[in-house]
């Protein structure tokens, strides 16, 4: 009998997301946990947000603009660009697999780093194409030089996650132009800025103010993060109009709902929320690594970051300390999934849920550490 599916789908490991709480402590039989896996605003969503889809909740059986034109409209003010140069997502996750759809083959070759977004080499994968890994630099950071040279004639897509998930680090403003330079013009290049709005660092820069240096360049942002609307789903794309054009020809017919694209709008011009977002974060941040330094002798350490989360080093194997917070009412994410099996990605809470999330760690690694030693 012939095969159901291709050799490609047959052995693609799909993106395994984490569990919602409610599912977990049902099968824990806990409650009041707190979820810390998957680098969700603590402070919800936009109250501009919620006010605009809350508006729209009677409009549910009318089909939402297929073309999502105030949308793209408010995207396009927002960053100085034409509406035309703007595609909107089911999140940018979807803009990520239209990119993929609509510009490769087969017999094309994408180029990702080590350590990145797993959706990258899934999405090509998906897609029948060969996928050309190239090595991090300490301390798991981007090696752009590396992933230059790993291109190929066959090479049609490369993927620069800044900054990146699940390592948090970043590429400064000069690699990344020097990088989109040096990659030859027939590669679509797509620079995902998913945690752009978390970042602090001086030399970092976002790829549109370098939408000069080259044509085929896809800068990619959602509203999962920052903005709180993760269950809402909407992203967006920023490209030329030839890409964008050809984009639009493969993305689904009212692929962004009716209350994700008011609600992004609306979203869009919650300065206030953004602003506050990012002190939370950044006053989180601090707490975290300062407890996370309190508990180097116990053989913890993480990687600089500077998105909403911590890639924290674990003296055993990141699982165990997942199963162990887990059963405190703390969820985390374990990365044994990238091949970082001594990691654990923290998501950045409150400051409460941090310091909850210290506490619990203090108290599980001692036991674990025991554990290992017997």
């Amino acid at each position: 009998m012939k095969a159901l599916v291709g050799e490609h789908i047959e052995t693609l490991k799909p993106y395994v997301p984490g569990k919602p709480i409610e599912e977990l402590e049902r099968e824990l039989g806990i409650e009041g946990s707190i979820k810390l896996a998957s680098n969700e605003n603590p402070l919800g969503p936009s109250p501009k947000a919620t006010e605009a889809a809350r508006a729209l909740l009677t409009k549910g059986h009318i089909y939402p603009d297929g073309a999502a034109h105030r949308l793209r409209a408010a995207v396009a003010e927002f960053h100085g660009v034409s509406a035309d140069e703007v595609i909107t997502g089911n999140g940018s996750n979807e803009v990520l697999t239209i990119a993929v759809r609509t510009f490769c083959t087969a017999d094309d070759e994408a180029v990702v780093s080590e350590y990145s977004f797993a959706a990258y080499p899934i999405i090509c994968q998906a897609q029948g194409m060969t996928i050309r890994r190239a090595p991090m630099k300490d301390p798991l950071t981007f090696d752009l030089e590396a992933m230059a040279a790993a291109i190929t004639p066959k090479t049609k897509i490369v993927f620069v996650a800044n900054p990146n998930n699940p390592t948090g680090t970043y590429v400064p403003a000069d690699e990344l132009r020097a990088f989109l330079k040096a990659v030859p013009e027939e590669v679509v290049v797509v620079v995902d800025e998913a945690y752009h709005e978390y970042v602090q660092a001086e030399d970092y820069a976002s790829a549109e103010t370098m939408r000069d240096l080259r044509e085929r360049l896809i800068i990619c942002r959602t509203f999962s993060k920052c903005y709180g609307l993760a269950g809402i789903r909407a992203g967006y794309g920023i490209a030329p109009v030839e890409l964008i054009d050809r984009m639009n020809r493969v993305r689904e017919p009212f692929n962004v709902n009716i209350l994700a694209q008011d609600a992004a709008a609306a979203a869009l011009k919650d300065v206030e929320f953004v602003e506050r977002s990012v002190r939370i974060n950044e006053e989180g941040r601090a707490i975290l690594e300062a407890g996370l330094e309190a508990l180097g002798e116990l053989g913890v350490s993480w990687i600089p970051s500077q998105t909403n989360f911590l890639l924290v080093k674990t003296p055993v194997e990141g699982v165990q300390v997942y199963d162990a917070l887990l059963r405190k009412g703390v969820i985390v994410r374990p990365m044994a999934g990238y091949g970082l099996g001594e990691y654990v990605r923290i998501s950045i809470g409150t400051p409460d849920e941090v310091r909850r999330c210290l506490a619990s760690l203090g108290e599980v690694l001692p036991a674990l550490l025991s554990r290992e030693e017997a």
